[in-house]
């Protein structure tokens, strides 16, 4: 595959090229869904900018832990990596903290953000392994099946070599949880924070299938586990618990929009903080 496209003076990396599309598709996305669901959309661009600084962050934190002998060792390192090495379990738990105080600042209904966040979260880490893919980073096992991809020129997987496509596979998956997530979202949702629960789930139960398939071994190891398996498992039972109590919790009243100029998101917030009272006249008192 090839990372680099030259068009006249210039060169794009298509890794990073396709971060970018991926972050501009959330943002469309999460812009629409936002209308859809009556939040207020004028603060999803914060929420994208603030989730993107701290999963950058805790990405490469994480990144640094799984190589931290290394540092001990040699602590030149860390200058080396601040350009290359990122685990994607840092950025999603670097990400959903960095939601959680944006909201928090701006005194939002954090689930309900979240739901449509992580719906595009998972849209974003569709684009994401496809600039993988074209870097050749996060590379597979080398397989003698038809579905083996060679590489020529990558700096970081083998070349010469046909390797199982672990890249493309985590795109498609992605994506697809993308759909499933915007589904249940509209269409069997009970209660706000489900669709994150899910997106924990389902995306560690995918993370930890395809890293029997993964290749590269300076992911880091954890006994017998990779260290996105040994995480997967702890990040699936807390979204189990999320899902679990947010089924159980107290039935959110129906949310009405007035008119263009945010009575709806307002709506939005007296429903997470009021669940125990439908009557519109007892908010208007307040």
């Amino acid at each position: 595959m090839f990372n680099e496209i030259h068009i006249g003076p210039f060169t794009f990396y298509m890794y990073g090229l396709m971060t970018a599309v991926g972050i501009i598709a959330a943002y469309l996305l999460a812009d629409h869904r936002a209308v859809k669901k009556r939040l207020e959309e004028s603060k999803i661009l914060g929420l994208v900018i603030w989730c993107c600084i701290f999963g950058y962050l805790g990405s490469k934190l994480l990144y640094l832990l799984t190589i931290l002998p290394q540092i001990i060792q040699d602590p030149s390192v860390i200058g080396a990596s601040l350009r290359n090495g990122w685990v994607i379990y840092g950025g999603i738990l670097g990400g959903i903290l960095g939601g959680w105080l944006y909201c928090r600042r701006k005194k939002l209904p954090s689930w309900k953000y979240f739901d449509i966040g992580l719906e595009a979260v998972a849209l974003a880490q569709g684009f994401g392994r496809i600039g993988c893919f074209f870097a050749g980073c996060c590379y597979g096992v080398e397989t003698d099946s038809a579905t083996g991809i060679v590489f020529h020129t990558s700096h970081y997987a083998p070349n010469g070599v046909p390797l199982f496509p672990t890249q493309l596979m985590s795109s498609v998956y992605d994506f697809l949880l993308c759909l499933v997530l915007v589904y249940y979202d509209d269409h069997k949702k009970k209660r706000s924070g489900e669709p994150t629960a899910l997106y924990l789930i389902f995306y560690s139960v995918g993370r930890f299938i395809i890293e029997f398939w993964r290749g590269d071994l300076e992911r880091g190891k954890v006994g017998v586990l990779s260290t996105s398996q040994f995480i997967a498992l702890f990040v699936a039972v807390i979204g189990a618990v999320i899902f679990v109590r947010r089924r159980k919790s107290p039935a959110e009243p129906e949310t009405v929009t007035e008119d263009a100029e945010g009575t709806g998101a307002a709506d939005e917030r007296f429903a997470d903080d009021h669940s125990g009272d439908t009557s519109r006249e007892s908010y208007r008192k307040m």
